[in-house]
């Protein structure tokens, strides 16, 4: 019997996604994302940041390159994988990343100024600024892969 191994998250794009190449030629994306949690402390609130890392393959990476840019916001769901290897001291290493399954992209806005959008491409590169909520509903197509 499998273990259950599944993950969901929600957050944006903190760099561009970057695409490479296996040996064997399979394409390979590898981003990062911010998370964040809001939660009730004494009288006030306190917020919770996170980074994950993403690995994207095959098809699904090429469409993320295509689509995701920093600061957007995506859904990824996936499964975690732990990497394990003997650095050159010796010492055991491991890092634990998430593997995407699916992807979905928010919407991007046609008017890139719009306070929420700078506001969001702010909070990924200062986390101590608070997102807003983007006041438009105009968008264009957005795809869900």
């Amino acid at each position: 019997m499998n273990s259950l191994n599944s993950i969901i998250l929600e957050g944006n794009i903190v760099q561009e996604p970057v695409l490479r190449e296996t040996a064997k030629g399979t394409s390979v994306c590898t981003f990062s994302i911010m998370c964040t949690r809001t939660y009730k402390q004494d009288e006030g609130y306190e917020k919770e940041i996170s980074f994950f890392n993403i690995d994207a393959w095959g098809k699904l990476a090429e469409l993320t390159v295509k689509n995701g840019t920093k600061g957007r916001g995506v859904r990824v769901v996936g499964r975690l994988k732990q990497s394990r290897w003997v650095d050159s001291e010796e010492k055991n290493r491991s890092k634990i990343s998430i593997v995407a399954e699916h992807i979905e992209f928010k919407p991007v806005f046609k008017n890139a100024q719009t306070k929420g959008a700078v506001k969001i491409a702010e909070a990924v590169e200062d986390t101590s600024v608070q997102e807003e909520a983007v006041q438009t509903e105009e968008y264009d197509e957005v795809p869900v892969f």
